[in-house]
């Protein structure tokens, strides 16, 4: 289920289908010029490839480390800036200058196509004058200590930037083309990479007159959690499960999500549970290993212990959870007792937030490497019910 989920927001698939309906007007231009930036960059950037091929005269991709596929370091028109992630340090401001001069540089008659993923907030940055880089780094501290919304978070990002916020769409001054693939509530462009490529905000600071900033932007959200989701479900119905596919995200704390998927994945009318969201962790002072896929996989380990009609799957689509190198846990009724069994105290681990390291005891971690999307986090479970 995971793996048709993750196909189906693939990056490479989704820019490939977008641009191949789109061909006839993609030929218009000269040449096509790429800036792919996020965690799913190198495979949008592979997209493009396989539809415009030798129309892209250059494709600058700005990713994190260890997500660029190996094929494009040998292509010449490629430029790979690999930058920092989660948290900004100089290269995303040496990466924010290379955009800048990219942008300055397009000639009369190329065509930018931007490709937009999670991560582009981290990834990239031009700060505003009288920003530094040290206010930069407490507001991403701050925000990981007090647990803060992707909203809120964001919102803050664009009050220190000189790019984002829809600055850079009303600097193009010229046709430029759009492609997102989101991970944030409500896929909306002026969110995803804290509006890097958004519409600008209202300004009202023309003689008392609101008014909107003009850009030459078209806009496009290729992929959302929901399509992943539909991916997951589609699986296994085919598989002949009955499978609830939860209508809203869960945006909630760990604790609450946990225990209400618990409960409906023990008595649900449904024996699969495909939902998806983006669960709140409070982290403690020196919080251990894990992210919050692996958090939420650890309590429902607590949840289901001993229920041997369960499993669940908990994990982020662009194959990473926290600042761990895994995309979440796999879990089932045994899980919890295997815990114990290995002299570990899953309470202690869940007050430390380190519950990468005994999940990886148990041998329940997933691990899938990049996956060249980037959508959010989906949580799994199948109930079995054995007819009487």
């Amino acid at each position: 289920m995971f793996h048709a989920a993750v196909q189906r927001v693939s990056g490479r698939r989704c820019v490939a289908h977008f641009l191949r309906a789109h061909d006839e007007r993609m030929r218009q231009y000269a040449a096509i010029n790429v800036i792919a930036i996020g965690k799913a960059a190198s495979s949008m950037v592979r997209g493009a490839l396989d539809i415009c091929d030798q129309r892209v005269r250059h494709a600058l991709l700005i990713t994190k480390d260890g997500h660029v596929d190996p094929e494009l370091y040998n292509d010449r028109r490629v430029e790979v800036v690999e930058s920092a992630h989660p948290v900004p340090d100089t290269r995303s401001l040496a990466a924010g200058l290379r955009l800048l001069k990219w942008v300055a540089d397009l000639a009369p008659g190329e065509l930018p196509l931007f490709l937009i993923s999670g991560g582009a907030s981290s990834l990239v940055e031009h700060l505003r004058a009288g920003v530094d880089l040290a206010a930069l780094t407490e507001l991403n501290r701050r925000a990981s200590t007090e647990a803060w919304p992707i909203e809120r978070l964001n919102a803050a990002r664009r009050q220190l930037s000189a790019i984002k916020g829809g600055a850079l769409s009303t600097e193009l001054r010229r046709p430029a083309v759009a492609l997102f693939i989101s991970d944030v509530p409500n896929d909306d462009p002026a969110v995803i990479g804290s509006g890097l490529l958004g519409p600008a905000a209202r300004d009202s600071s023309v003689g008392g007159q609101t008014r909107v900033p003009q850009d030459h932007v078209e806009r496009h959200v290729i992929a959302r959690l929901e399509d992943a989701m539909h991916g997951a479900a589609a699986v296994a119905s085919a598989h002949g499960w009955s499978v609830e596919q939860a209508t809203q995200r869960f945006d909630a704390n760990v604790l609450v999500i946990a225990q209400r998927f618990a409960d409906e994945l023990r008595a649900g009318a449904h024996r699969a549970l495909v939902w998806g969201g983006e669960s709140v962790v409070t982290l403690p002072a020196n919080p251990g290993r894990g992210g919050r896929n692996q958090h939420l996989a650890l309590l429902l380990a607590r949840h289901l212990a001993a229920d041997n009609r369960v499993c669940a799957l908990a994990a982020g689509t662009d194959g990473t959870d926290g600042t761990s190198g895994d995309a979440g846990a796999l879990i089932d009724g045994e899980t919890w007792r295997a815990v114990e069994r290995a002299g570990f105290d899953g309470d202690a681990a869940l007050e430390q937030a380190d519950s990468g390291t005994v999940l990886e005891e148990t041998g329940a971690l997933v691990h899938t490497g990049p996956t060249g999307t980037n959508v959010g986090d989906l949580l799994l479970g199948l109930r079995y019910d054995p007819r009487p």
